[in-house]
């Protein structure tokens, strides 16, 4: 049972420096008797993920009978009653910046926009300001409800900087956990398109590999025998591109970080354009290239990747959403200089 209640009275769950937010009631029933009480709640407060609500009993912002709980593995009890202070979500840290996006869907429980290459997702030391974080903020404003206590963003998934396309974000806590649920089981759809050297063979297939650090390169992901973490992506030749590269689309059944980069070039078909994965061209690619080709290849600044397609299913309506974004002019004008040699 979930009754609201009015803010804690001074000596229990969230008395202290939080002077405002809301409070709630749960009576546990005879069927929680001996679950943990991180548990209980979640499975009371779906509104809220079980990681908020422990943290929020650590943070002494539950009480039982008067009495401050702070264990969220303590077992509950049949017909105890657990009051739950729930603070106002504090302002994000990073500050709020007019910067352009733009926006394909949005209503008030996520949206999908179309990121530019370029742009860093979030604020990291080096990039403290005009990261797509920032400019969420300021597009957003108060839409965002709060997730983990803060008014910030939900990223549910990340593009690299230097990779375009889409991405979905979630404006409310419930959103991201479902979001997330997603794509922990593999039901989000995400297709990428990207441009590779050489044609690959056969022209589609599956790379399956673990991925983890380099050895040999801590500041980069490699294919790797031990360790790391099962990676596995499907890709299709769509054409040669002349005789040096090839349009290929990319669907990913799992998402470590730059796996795509990764097992392309694992398979000897690295992107053009990838400073990190051995993008640039062997002395026989340089010769198949015709000068605005190469030309082309050089003003890309960056790896021929693309995140052209994303669906998945609504958190609140459940509807099965599909997204789709036209390559960026930088893209499509490599692809024209490699057909014409």
């Amino acid at each position: 049972m979930i009754e609201t209640t009015p803010d804690p009275e001074p000596g229990t769950a969230g008395a202290g420096p939080v002077s405002s937010g809301r409070g709630v009631i749960h009576r546990v029933a005879a069927a929680e008797a001996g679950a943990r009480l991180d548990r209980a709640l979640t499975a009371a407060l779906p509104h809220l993920s079980r990681s908020r609500l422990k943290a929020l009993i650590e943070a002494g912002h539950v009480s039982a009978a008067g009495a401050t709980i702070t264990e969220p593995s303590r077992r509950v009890k049949p017909g105890e009653r657990f009051a739950v202070f729930v603070p106002e979500a504090t302002p994000a840290l990073p500050e709020a910046e007019d910067i352009a996006l733009r926006v394909v869907f949005e209503d008030d429980a996520l949206l999908v926009l179309d990121k530019p290459p370029g742009l860093v997702v979030h604020p990291a030391p080096g990039n403290a300001t005009g990261t797509l974080v920032n400019a969420l903020l300021a597009h957003c404003g108060d839409s965002l409800s709060g997730i983990g206590g803060v008014r910030r963003p939900g990223i549910v998934h990340r593009l690299d900087k230097d990779t375009s396309g889409l991405m979905v974000v979630a404006k409310t806590e419930p959103a991201l956990a479902a979001l997330a649920a997603q794509f922990a089981d593999r039901s989000i759809e995400r297709l990428y398109r990207a441009v590779v050297w050489g044609a690959p063979s056969p022209a589609a297939g599956e790379i399956e590999g673990n991925i983890g650090r380099s050895p040999h390169n801590r500041k980069k992901m490699a294919v790797v025998a031990r360790g790391g973490k099962p990676a596995l992506t499907r890709y299709r030749t769509v054409r040669a591109l002349g005789p040096a590269a090839s349009l290929v689309d990319c669907r990913l059944a799992t998402g470590r970080t730059h796996q795509i980069r990764v097992h392309m070039a694992h398979i000897g078909h690295a992107l053009l354009g990838d400073p990190a994965y051995g993008g640039g061209p062997g002395a026989a690619r340089r010769r198949a290239l015709g000068e605005d080709a190469a030309a082309a290849v050089r003003a890309l600044g960056r790896q021929a990747l693309h995140a052209r397609t994303l669906g998945f299913r609504h958190p609140v309506t459940e509807q099965w959403l599909i997204f789709a974004s036209e390559l960026p002019q930088d893209m499509r004008s490599l692809i024209d200089s490699l057909e014409i040699v």
